[in-house]
């Protein structure tokens, strides 16, 4: 009874179908500690908005028109925020608190938005919006026009290898490690890491930043910066993965340092699990997915470049890096539940978050193709489609060593697609084991059980004792 129970097909109008989108759309906090920061408040939110707008609309000199438009701008956001954490869903994550996530979400629509109302100017009117943002952006020059790029490679001396590493190569290493511990793969790091260079290759008639000598792109963004990030990613990944973790109630601890350590705890994750994209029985579907992975995540990385050379910012201005921090942002939750959309049979649709994230990617690109039509139009159409075709083949040949090793050498770990709908049926250790692959917030994966039963490494509010 149990397992003809679990091998069947959750239906849209299924309860447990809903559940099921739930545990990845919206996770609920299982353990409250402290009840104050998960009730609701809303009258209390209500009051102070209320207030608040008063006391701007009615104390603030309304004399300066450009003061007037920024203060009510900032307040269309702010509201805008307050509304997405009364409203809007968790997502895949709980910590540090589930109105942070919400917080988050609420910011990647507003983007989304903006995004939309930007398509519909022209460019007068969007230059017009940047210089008002930034009046210094009207003596801004793109890089490529002021600086050389692969020159004299040949001449090969320690000095100007020392050179390469600044605060470019450091942000480069960090955001791989950073990627690492999102994907959770080597073979996907890697082929994303080697596909990159061969997307800089063939857009580098378009971009001339792209251009770098060899020892530069091999030695020092492949090996040392994206491997040296991937290495640290995923050995804090094994880390995390291999600890049990008890959290214990903040009102249990009688010591002030034990409180303090527990709060700073909280930004940390609840629990890790084991990740698997492929196995020896996915679907094509499930390779073609990960190929879509792939390109957005080429795309999204394209994006950074073409908006900064389009509309003539400094990979230092506060456009670029505040972008580049939002999107790693938004990727952990959209990352999470892709994972879950292409490993899970029941989970018939992707959360709200890879949603919108899917949206700003093809938003980005639609508005650097209607802004940079001058740059566009000496795109060369050969080269793009050498681009996909060389990304289809080394993505599918990576997936196909990433399952034959999983075959030959990999644990046998139970995978979503194995676990079929185990989550709703009451079969003991065996729900837990399918539960620890898919929860990140509630329960850990089932390696790390199975390494708990052996080692005994049990830890405290992440503390191993």
């Amino acid at each position: 009874m149990a397992s003809a129970f679990g091998s069947r097909t959750l239906s849209k109008d299924d309860v447990n179908y809903r559940m099921h989108f739930r545990m990845i759309n919206e996770q609920q906090v299982e353990d409250i500690t402290l009840d104050f920061f998960y009730k609701p408040h809303t009258i209390s939110l209500l009051t102070c908005t209320v207030l608040s707008l008063m006391y701007f609309a009615f104390t603030r000199d309304d004399g300066n028109p450009d003061n007037n438009l920024w203060v009510g701008l900032i307040l269309v956001i702010s509201f805008f925020l307050v509304i997405s954490v009364l409203a809007f869903p968790n997502g895949p994550f709980t910590r540090p608190h589930p109105a942070i996530w919400r917080i988050v979400f609420g910011l990647s629509v507003l983007y989304f938005l903006f995004l939309v109302f930007i398509i519909f100017l022209n460019w007068e009117q969007v230059k017009s919006l940047m210089y008002w943002l930034d009046p210094n952006l009207r003596y801004a020059k793109r890089e490529a026009d002021i600086m050389e790029y692969a020159v004299n490679c040949h001449v090969i001396t320690w000095e100007r290898i020392l050179s390469h590493f600044d605060i470019f190569a450091f942000s480069h290493f960090w955001g791989w490690g950073m990627k690492a511990l999102l994907i959770r793969s080597y073979g996907l790091c890697w082929t994303i890491s080697i596909t990159w260079e061969l997307t800089e290759l063939f857009f580098m008639h378009l971009l001339p930043n792209f251009a770098e000598c060899w020892w530069d792109q091999v030695i020092l963004d492949i090996l040392l910066c994206n491997g040296g990030g991937i290495w640290l990613g995923m050995t804090v990944c094994r880390f995390l993965e291999m600890r049990t973790y008890h959290w214990a109630s903040i009102k249990d601890i009688h010591s002030t340092t034990g409180k303090i350590k527990r709060a700073v705890l909280q930004f940390t994750p609840a629990s890790w699990t084991y990740v698997r994209w492929l196995d020896p029985k996915s679907s094509l579907q499930r390779v073609m997915g990960v190929y879509l992975f792939m390109i957005i995540w080429q795309l999204t990385e394209l994006n950074t470049f073409f908006l900064k050379h389009i509309f003539v910012f400094p990979a230092c201005h506060a456009l670029s890096w505040c972008r580049i921090l939002f999107v790693g942002i938004i990727t952990a939750p959209t990352v999470r539940q892709y994972y879950a959309y292409l490993t899970d049979t029941q989970c018939k649709r992707v959360g709200t978050q890879c949603w919108v994230f899917g949206a700003i990617a093809f938003l980005e690109a639609l508005a650097c193709i209607k802004f940079g039509q001058d740059l566009f139009s000496k795109m060369q159409i050969l080269y793009v489609i050498l681009w996909l075709l060389c990304l289809a083949f080394i993505t599918f040949l990576c997936l196909y060593g990433m399952v034959w090793y999983a075959e030959n050498y990999g644990p046998r770990q139970k995978s979503f697609s194995e676990c079929e709908d185990s989550i709703y049926t009451e079969l003991g250790d065996g729900v837990s084991e399918c539960r620890g692959e898919f929860e990140m917030e509630s329960t850990t994966s089932s390696s790390t059980r199975k390494r708990r039963d052996s080692g005994n490494n049990r830890s405290i509010n992440g503390v191993e004792k």
